[in-house]
């Protein structure tokens, strides 16, 4: 490995998703060894000229009709040129990063066609603009499914989200709809747009989507976060009631918490007319130099301002302090799951997300000593899958209809109940929400569904919001 704390870290970043097609052990170390303790402008090279490489071993190979081994190099070669541009974080984009970047999504768009079934680049409308996103179906056959919505961190992009999440999500029966918000992938990079702290409006406007696909099944959709995804999601959580369950890793308490050691008031912080004292600009000096830890700076002055927007480390502190759930975490009502690894900091606000959740919860600890330590068990993926996915197949097992029931609040039993408006998303209340179940508990008619490899109802293909509305 680097001497330089930096590439070590964007190498374990790179490396884990071999286990998922996203890279292989070898290509790695040996990329990593031409940079050795060099530059950015060495780790950019060294990265791309591996990525042009395999991508070039992809190419000869689908010419030759060999479509495994070509999608097989595609995906590997995205990956590589997402790590490359990892250093070139900032605003403005440097153009070496916006090559690199259309790059990785021509490959992994070419991986994409090669597979079976195809994952689809998907275009979700979102305030007069789109969001880019890819869906990727558990199976080719007809029939709706339990579908995971995936909510990205501050510096990831659906290209990679696709190693961390989708093959575990597809091997179990869950379709996956994997998008990049504002402040996140193509949208920060080529649209500037930043990162907002309302989430409930970027998911709100996802899941509307999302059931406009004959492929989910309405009563199943899962809504899961990792990295600050972890607070994201649960922050759109305790708005949308069109979810039934949440996964949050880790969970996460509002974000001021992550400033604490700052000696400024959050009162102070949120004034729009504050501004910096003289101590916090001396501060804010040392950051920028290169006698600072380069990792510290890397995702402050490079990654943070320009994933909110700003140009100082003043203005980057009042705009994390937005990022509050507390006001709103009673209103969860869908089961939850969070999770807490040692060593992560992001972590540490799982405990008082979970002691204010008012739903059926669970907390998940991972533990270093069974190797699940770090940020998102980035070296225990295998083990994250195997607890959350259990989670999450004993919570669907009904078909969604206990879990929904539950969620909403609803009795068993009830005279025949009203049609829910799945289109329309509520405010959060603490207050019992009048949205009555009208799927039975049950399944009378049992010809109208086939058993999934998971064991889970599907409905028959073409089934929409309106035939769920129709059965008694």
């Amino acid at each position: 490995m680097s001497k330089n704390p930096v590439w070590d870290a964007f190498v374990w970043r790179v490396l884990p998703h071999a286990l998922t097609g996203g890279a292989d052990f070898g290509e790695c170390l040996t990329t990593l060894d031409r940079v050795g303790d060099g530059s950015t402008e060495d780790w950019y090279r060294e990265w791309m000229a591996t990525a042009d490489r395999v991508a070039s071993l992809a190419a000869e190979s689908e010419i030759r009709g060999h479509f495994i081994s070509a999608r097989e190099a595609y995906f590997r070669a995205s990956n590589y040129y997402h790590a490359a541009y990892f250093p070139l974080f900032g605003a403005p984009v440097d153009p070496r990063l916006i090559r690199a970047f259309q790059s990785e999504v021509m490959c992994f768009q070419h991986a994409a066609s090669l597979s079976q079934p195809p994952i689809e680049a998907i275009e979700i409308p979102y305030e007069g603009r789109t969001l880019p996103g890819y869906f990727l179906r558990a199976s080719s056959e007809p029939g709706s499914r339990p579908t995971i919505v995936h909510v990205n961190g501050y510096d990831s992009n659906i290209q990679e989200m696709y190693f961390v999440h989708g093959p575990a999500a597809v091997r179990r029966g869950y379709n996956c709809l994997l998008f990049d918000g504002p402040g996140q992938g193509r949208n920060l990079i080529r649209d500037g747009l930043t990162l907002r702290p309302d989430w409930e409006h970027v998911v709100s406007a996802v899941i509307d989507f999302a059931l406009t696909r004959p492929e989910v099944d309405p009563w199943r959709i899962v809504l899961a976060g990792w990295g600050l995804g972890g607070f994201l999601a649960p922050r759109a959580a305790a708005f949308e009631r069109r979810i039934a369950a949440l996964v949050a890793d880790p969970g996460q308490w509002d974000q001021s918490d992550t400033v604490k050691s700052i000696p400024l008031t959050r009162e102070f912080l949120l004034r729009k007319d504050s501004q910096p004292p003289a101590s916090f600009e001396q501060f804010e000096q040392w950051v920028r130099s290169p006698a600072a830890d380069p990792m510290f700076r890397w995702r402050t002055v490079q990654r943070g301002m320009w994933v909110h927007g700003v140009n100082s480390l003043f203005a980057l502190v009042k705009e994390v302090v937005r990022f509050e759930i507390s006001p709103v975490a009673g209103a969860i009502s869908c089961p939850t799951l969070l999770t807490a690894a040692d060593g992560d900091p992001l972590g540490r606000g799982a405990q008082k997300l979970y002691d204010a959740l008012r739903c059926p919860k669970t907390l998940l600890h991972f533990a270093a000593s069974d190797g699940g330590g770090g940020h998102c068990e980035t070296l225990a993926r295998s083990l994250y899958h195997q607890r959350v996915f259990d989670w999450l197949d004993e919570t669907l097992c009904s078909g969604g209809c206990l879990p929904l029931q539950r969620h909403l609040r609803e009795e068993v039993g009830a005279s025949r109940p009203k049609q829910p408006n799945f289109l329309a998303p509520v405010e959060p209340a603490p207050a019992p929400y009048d949205w009555p179940v009208s799927r039975p508990n049950g399944f009378e008619n049992e010809s109208v569904f086939r058993q999934s490899d998971l064991g889970l109802p599907i409905q028959p293909h073409g089934a929409s919001v309106e035939t769920i509305k129709q059965i008694d």
